[in-house]
């Protein structure tokens, strides 16, 4: 058996593995990057990119659509080519999958390795049982996978999951999504916008809000678009070449309803099974300390989507750099400060949770301030009127904590609370800092209005605003 010897072992090629390898090199450690699957990061293949592609698509048609309200005719109404919008989607995506393919290409051979890695120890591998790899520390950045509940694994041949809708040759005519998370709402909308007769099913929240004020707009702003059905209990079947769905309303009534094609986006799951962690003193699922990166006080570090913190590629890339700092350091560990934590969904109207979310809030200690979006100026000239927006701020100093937001493009409003949290502002502070008129941004102004007005702090003098409306 071939031995290879390195300071540094990475597993995984994926934006967190990247990142790891490419900082062990800067700290002059010999690193080899090992991967037993298609090179490529999730974003770029399956995730961010594709299904943003797909979502630009939706936008459109609905934009065509929706056009009627602003006096635009469209007599011809919308047509949807399900293979042209399929096609540009893995064009571009190929092309996104690409600029990683090249970076990838321009590490030396003799730093990277094919093969499927397993431990033999805390600082030994073995890769496709033909090289052995004896390494100082080591990254396991090996990614995550969708998962299939028990009760669909029968139908796991004729089941889609996210991973598989980005190859997809055409738009199927009907759909069933499991799962109102994240990628269930995201593709579930895209979809449907399309034209595609879809239908949602889930259990308890749709989508990351934890805020019940958030939530329950969130539901009753998708539930006049969507088909969803929360908290069904369902049964799958197959029969012929569709999917059998039935399951009891919120109102108790039996209900049933076939479908071209099923969607399951109920989660994923870390890839750990085959790297046989045990032999490397991990015992049950890795413990991670999300400063550092360390599992245990073993010598591996774990990063991006395979320890389940925080699923996103800059979370990945972070992670990734600080795992690969101290696994060419080690055993010289350093703790690193992480960004304020910013989740977005893009779906339509955003959602988006910034700095600490409700359900993380010691809610004695908080006071909330809230603006809706019904009557904002901006919004309503747009036609997109809908959703709420609440911002935290510690009840004794005014320091903003974080926000759960749901409304028009807060994903670009997400991140001015997201600077302003991490910079430790509060709430007046924030209000000192300029915002045109008339704009989006004005709506996170008038939240925080209301809760300077609740922590009974001054606000400052506002000279210029021009106001237009309750939720200018």
């Amino acid at each position: 058996m071939d031995t290879r010897r390195v300071d540094v072992a990475v597993i995984g090629a994926g934006t967190a593995g990247l990142a790891a390898r490419r900082e062990a090199a800067k700290l002059g450690a010999s690193v080899l990057l090992i991967e037993g699957g298609s090179y490529g990061t999730t974003c770029a293949r399956v995730g961010c990119m594709p299904s943003k592609l797909l979502i630009a698509a939706a936008d459109a048609a609905h934009h065509v659509a929706d056009a009627g309200r602003f006096g635009i005719r469209v007599p011809a109404g919308v047509r949807v080519d399900g293979p042209a919008v399929l096609d540009r989607l893995r064009r571009e995506r190929d092309r996104f999958v690409g600029f990683v393919l090249e970076s990838v290409e321009a590490i030396p051979l003799a730093e990277r390795l094919r093969g499927m890695a397993r431990f033999l120890g805390p600082t030994e591998l073995v890769v496709d049982g033909q090289t052995r790899v004896e390494a100082r520390a080591i990254v396991v950045a090996t990614g995550s996978s969708p998962t299939i509940p028990p009760s669909l694994l029968a139908l796991r041949p004729h089941v889609l999951v996210s991973d598989d809708v980005f190859d997809l040759t055409d738009l199927p005519s009907s759909l069933a999504v499991i799962g109102t998370g994240v990628a269930g709402l995201e593709l579930g909308q895209a979809l449907h916008r399309l034209g595609v007769r879809t239908t949602l099913f889930g259990r308890g929240r749709i989508g990351p809000s934890t805020d019940p004020v958030v939530q329950a707009e969130v539901a009753d702003v998708f539930g006049r678009e969507l088909d969803l059905q929360i908290d069904p209990n369902l049964t799958v079947t197959r029969d012929a070449d569709e999917f059998l769905v039935r399951w009891r309303d919120r109102d108790g009534a039996a209900r049933e309803q076939r479908y071209a094609a099923l969607l399951c986006a109920t989660g994923r799951r870390p890839d750990l099974a085959v790297l046989d962690l045990s032999a490397a003193g991990v015992r049950g699922f890795p413990t991670v300390n999300r400063r550092t990166m360390q599992c245990d006080d073993l010598p591996i570090f774990f990063a991006g989507d395979v320890n389940s913190y925080r699923p996103f590629l800059h979370e990945a890339a972070d992670e990734g750099a600080i795992a690969g700092r101290n696994a060419a350091r080690y055993p010289d560990v350093r703790a690193h400060m992480r960004r304020t934590p910013l989740e977005i969904v893009f779906s339509s109207p955003n959602i988006a949770l910034v700095g600490i979310p409700y359900a993380g809030l010691t809610l004695a200690k908080v006071e909330i301030g809230a603006v809706s979006y019904a009557d904002q100026g901006r919004a309503r000239v747009m036609g997109e009127n809908a959703g709420v927006v609440r911002i935290y701020a510690s009840r004794e100093c005014g320091r903003l904590l974080g926000a759960e937001m749901f409304g028009p493009r807060v994903e670009h409003t997400a991140h001015l609370l997201a600077w302003a949290v991490q910079r430790r502002l509060t709430a007046s502070e924030a209000l000192e800092l300029p915002i045109y008129h008339p704009v989006i941004e004005e709506g996170i102004r008038t939240a925080l209005r209301d809760l300077c007005a609740r922590l009974k702090l001054e606000p400052p003098e506002n000279r210029h605003d021009l106001e237009c409306g309750p939720g200018a």
